[in-house]
């Protein structure tokens, strides 16, 4: 009896899940309506002018540091600059005290007016004695005697002037001047402390902030590349700092290594910025932007439509009829956001950059509002 009405049961369901079925193709035929697509973010492939750049990290680096050292020692009286200051050649710096380089410079000053009256008198006496020679009044030899001891204060002179060069130089160190324009680091001795002459620690390092170097690497492999453009023009480069504060700075490639690095197999280059607003400082990491040349007419579809499968990379195309064709695909390049297209898409075609997941070939699609 149970078996019996089991199997009244069971044909009562399939008929009921039969007849469901029949109201439903029936209202869907009868509706005239298609089944919905599936929603879908597409863009257009276009053709356009992209740049052929290598990407890497870079660090900043002055072009020139000077350790400001001085040249005489001696008392400092004065520091005529705060710590972090940028300053321009010539500038003031420190002044040591100078009243015992004056005192040396006066004393040489004074031998060396002795020595001129010397001479003046032993020119005096040469004439003089020129003159009685020829009357025998005095011989040749008072008369060679005379000469030679002119000789030897001319010479004296001489030495006497390059002393009193010497002080006046010694007395010109008292006022230490920057070699560069730059800014300043730490300030390492203070007002009233003693300096030494060529001290081993320096007084304040400068560091030249425009020009700036960029140092930068990339592959072994990428070097005939960057040689050969390089030598047709001059190669653009793009720093861009990580904190995205400010807008990438805009220099040019003017170092390239003369030698491979073994250990990692990369070239060092040095790319120049002006870095008038100082937003590149000494020390600092940041992106850098090669550019090699610029592609003309580059077919360029956003990187968000290229998928990867088993036969390789492929974007789903959607057709005028709003169905969805796969499509194999060659990549040549990555540039951001951007893929240059090899083979495999035309300009004006519109691909599927968002909602692949929900697609096979054939399938209908539909465009997110706004989209």
């Amino acid at each position: 009896m149970k078996t019996l009405l089991f199997k009244l049961v069971a044909i009562a369901a399939v008929a009921a899940v039969a007849g469901t079925a029949a109201c439903s193709s029936q209202g869907a035929k009868g509706s005239g309506r298609a089944l919905p697509g599936s929603p879908v973010d597409t863009a257009l492939v276009v053709a356009k002018d992209l740049p052929l750049d290598v990407s890497a990290v870079g660090r900043v680096e002055a072009i020139s540091t000077v350790a400001v050292k001085a040249q005489v020692s001696g008392e400092v009286l004065a520091v005529h600059f705060r710590e972090g200051q940028a300053v321009r050649k010539g500038d003031l710096l420190f002044t040591i005290d100078p009243r015992p380089f004056e005192i040396a410079l006066k004393q040489a000053e004074a031998f060396l007016e002795k020595d001129r009256a010397l001479l003046r008198n032993a020119q005096a006496d040469v004439a003089r004695y020129a003159e009685l020679v020829q009357k025998d009044y005095v011989t040749k030899q008072q008369y060679d005697t005379a000469v030679a001891s002119r000789d030897v204060l001319a010479a004296a002179i001489k030495s006497d002037e390059a002393a009193v060069a010497n002080a006046r130089l010694q007395l010109d160190y008292t006022a230490v001047r920057s070699p560069i324009d730059g800014r300043t680091g730490s300030l390492l001795i203070d007002a009233g402390n003693i300096i030494k002459a060529n001290d081993t620690n320096p007084a304040v390092v400068i560091d030249q902030m425009a020009p700036i170097y960029v140092t930068f690497s990339v592959p072994e492999k990428v070097l005939p590349r960057v040689k050969e453009y390089m030598a047709k023009e001059p190669l653009a480069a793009e720093a861009i700092p990580n904190d995205n504060g400010h807008a990438p700075a805009s220099g040019v490639l003017t170092f390239v290594d003369n030698a491979i690095d073994q250990t990692t197999g990369t070239i060092a280059l040095k790319a120049t910025f002006d870095n008038r607003d100082s937003a590149l400082w000494p020390g600092q990491f940041l992106n850098v932007r090669l550019t090699l040349t610029t592609e003309k007419g580059a077919v360029v579809a956003p990187s968000a439509a290229v998928q990867t499968g088993q036969s390789g990379q492929y974007v789903f195309v959607v057709r005028d009829d709003m169905t969805a064709e796969m499509r194999t695909v060659e990549v040549r390049r990555t540039r951001g956001e951007e893929s240059v297209i090899g083979s495999g898409l035309k300009p004006g075609e519109r691909v599927v950059t968002d909602g692949q997941l929900r697609l096979a070939p054939g399938a209908r699609v539909e465009l997110k509002p706004g989209r």
